[in-house]
């Protein structure tokens, strides 16, 4: 790290801390003993979803916590357990490790996570996700939960 008084590339930490979004250093230059502070960050990994047209798109926390809210909408699940499913399948992405990711396999992995939690969101979820074009299509994913 360069000091930024003298532009010296040696300096020691004299202090760490944990903050909010990284972390905060307080450093002593070697050749100035001027002190200064750098924060860390880790950088997100960017992660791109590819989908059902070959277009792909960022991925998008928020827009998988939309899916996941109207699904549980008008359910008797807490607010902070459909934010866990989110921050759980973010994970689990992003511990695949690659930088694209088919959307069915996050669809899957939703739906995947209703079915454990609550079926009738998850029978909301399916019946957009899978796009049935009939009752009786319907009707055989309910005889598979039953």
């Amino acid at each position: 790290m360069k000091c930024p008084y003298c532009d010296c590339p040696d300096s020691r930490v004299i202090d760490s801390r944990e903050v909010s979004d990284g972390i905060r250093r307080r450093r002593q230059c070697e050749s100035c003993n001027q002190r200064f502070t750098t924060y860390e960050r880790a950088q997100p990994v960017l992660l791109y979803v590819v989908k059902k047209d070959e277009r792909r798109e960022e991925f998008s926390k928020e827009k998988l916590l939309s899916g996941l809210r109207k699904a549980c909408e008008k359910r008797p699940l807490p607010v902070e357990q459909v934010e866990q499913m989110a921050d759980k399948i973010e994970s689990e992405l992003l511990a695949i490790g690659k930088s694209e990711v088919v959307s069915s396999v996050i669809g899957d992995m939703v739906m995947a996570k209703l079915k454990e939690v609550d079926k009738i969101a998850y029978i909301r979820f399916a019946s957009v996700y899978r796009d049935f074009t009939d009752i009786d299509e319907l009707q055989s994913e309910l005889k598979e939960l039953m």
